[in-house]
């Protein structure tokens, strides 16, 4: 579970920081960097979601 939380951390770095590059800067490039990274976020926390409630089970 530590590993799963320490790998969101690393991807919602990864997402904040091609999103900026995006609005800030106007990089296409960094805006489909961010959208793969969000895709990924989304199956991390549905990962997440699922080791969470079997470890309250």
């Amino acid at each position: 579970m530590k590993e799963l939380v320490d790998q969101i951390k690393a991807e919602i770095e990864i997402y904040v920081k091609n999103a900026e590059a995006q609005v800030e800067k106007g990089n296409k490039a960094a805006g489909a960097r961010a959208r793969k990274s969000a895709l990924n976020l989304m199956k991390l926390m549905k990962d997440f979601r699922k080791a969470s409630v079997e470890a309250t089970k």
